[in-house]
């Protein structure tokens, strides 16, 4: 198994976490679960624009994929498999794995597995906790991942961020002592520190150059791929606004939501994008 290769060969891998905007994390504090089934859920509409995108530039990608989306729109599942896309497990609830007793995380991420499995028909390998909510203070999930039947984890941010982020793990893919296999999503060392590099908030927030650099730098300087991800509602700027929230949750939730799906176009032109397993090597 090997991730270093000629610049120029390099596939890099895209992540897509299948969440509606109504159930990410740092919205929690606004949005009663039991809210979730009364509103307008758009999903479908943002997962078909995706798919197109990818086809028309010739890209593939791994969509870590909620239970609870696929319980109730498995088409959108389907479609994914379909295109020819990877199917992985985001979880059930899109509960934080550090706010979960280790039963309850297992019980979770085995019941996403059993129903995407169930849905599409395909096996699912690979797992991403919400919020990237792995760190030093939970290291028993990596045991209970392998426990439900996953090969692979994409759960590390190795950055210092408020929310999550262990900045002194492994930058790179590595096996753990148990036998998983984690990929961390893709940082660039600049002047001694890691700085973020795959997608997310900070696709959004900074120029597309910068983002475009700090991939080439990973790419060419250090012969690794990527792994970059982003969200069904970031290229939704029509989304239903969430009132009341506070000034520093509205800003990361919708600064430039009307930038990114021109910035993801530029994206797949400018990078090579497979799925993690084809673009690690992981078969």
């Amino acid at each position: 198994m090997s991730t270093a290769t000629d610049a120029a060969d390099i596939v890099n891998a895209l992540t897509i976490d299948v969440e509606d905007y109504f159930q990410v994390w740092a919205l929690s504090p606004y949005i009663d679960r039991a809210r979730w089934e009364q509103l307008p859920c758009r999903i479908e509409r943002n997962i078909d624009r995706l798919l197109q995108l990818l086809q028309e530039h010739r890209a593939r990608a791994t969509f870590f994929t909620l239970g609870w989306i696929a319980e109730r729109y498995p088409g959108v599942v389907r479609s994914i498999v379909t295109a020819g896309h990877e199917l992985a497990s985001h979880g059930y609830a899109h509960l934080r794995a550090n706010e979960q007793s280790p039963a309850e995380f297992r019980a979770d991420i085995e019941r996403a597995k059993a129903v995407l499995e169930d849905v599409a028909g395909v096996p699912v390998r690979g797992y991403r906790a919400p919020s990237f909510s792995i760190s030093k203070s939970n290291l028993w999930a990596f045991d209970a991942i392998v426990a439900a039947g996953y090969q692979y984890s994409s759960s590390i941010y190795p950055v210092r961020h408020d929310h999550y982020g262990m900045p002194d793990a492994p930058r790179t893919l590595h096996r753990l002592n148990n036998g998983l296999i984690e990929i961390p999503v893709t940082t660039a060392v600049v002047l001694g520190r890691n700085v973020p590099a795959g997608g997310g908030g900070y696709f959004r927030l900074l120029p597309y150059r910068v983002s475009r650099w700090l991939i080439r730098r990973v790419n060419e300087h250090e012969r690794q791929a990527a792994i970059f991800y982003l969200h069904p509602w970031e290229i939704d700027p029509a989304q239903p606004r969430i009132a009341h929230i506070s000034l520093k949750t509205r800003f990361r939730h919708y600064v430039n939501l009307h930038r990114t799906e021109e910035r993801l176009k530029r994206l797949l032109s400018d990078f090579r994008w497979d799925t993690v397993t084809n673009a690690f090597s992981l078969s």
